[in-house]
């Protein structure tokens, strides 16, 4: 998305599929994502949230583990920083599938994490650029997404009252249904 600030994030891997984390996905969060996953396809998707947001901004969200004997794909870079994926730091806060017109098409879940559990320099790939930590109050006034936007709004309700957020027992939900916006949960 040129000319947007946008989160960090991509498509599963197989890799992510056999990949080892240091510490597994809460049962919650588990429980949520397969509402609509395979419980390997839960654990993926959260890989692939760690990986994706180490590669595209330098940051690790992980717990000290020694690297695997063979790590798959592109996971080698990441286990030699002396980390594994911590999963059970990840909170799952909203799901969006974009419009079928779009050009570009994703079935995006958007994860959150506590800055205090992640380590590394902000720096990445290149693939995004301007990186920076920006107050939540002045993030929804840049140029963003509109889905980006209602995550926003989710990030803020968290931030005001997480306990609440962590009881619930479903996620917000934004899709296409027979032509209209639907914002539903999951």
């Amino acid at each position: 998305m040129p000319d947007q600030y946008v989160f960090p994030g991509g498509r599963v891997d197989r890799a992510d599929h056999y990949a080892t984390a240091a510490a597994p996905l809460s049962q919650r969060v588990s429980a949520l994502l397969q509402r609509a996953a395979s419980a390997s396809r839960a654990q993926a998707l959260a890989m692939a949230a760690v990986r994706e947001t180490f590669e595209e901004t330098g940051l690790i969200l992980g717990r000290p583990m020694a690297a695997p004997k063979r790590a798959p794909g592109a996971w080698g870079r990441f286990y030699a920083t002396g980390f594994g994926p911590a999963l059970d730091r990840l909170e799952y806060l909203t799901r969006a599938v974009t419009p079928p017109f779009r050009p570009m098409r994703f079935n995006a879940r958007f994860f959150l994490a506590e800055v205090d559990d992640v380590a590394g320099t902000l720096g990445g790939s290149g693939e995004l650029v301007n990186l920076d930590w920006i107050p939540l109050s002045q993030a929804r006034a840049l140029p963003i997404p509109n889905i980006q936007a209602l995550v926003l709004a989710h990030v803020e309700d968290y931030v005001r009252a997480p306990e609440a957020w962590r009881r619930r027992d479903a996620v917000p939900r934004y899709r296409m249904l027979h032509g209209r916006r639907v914002a539903d949960s999951e």
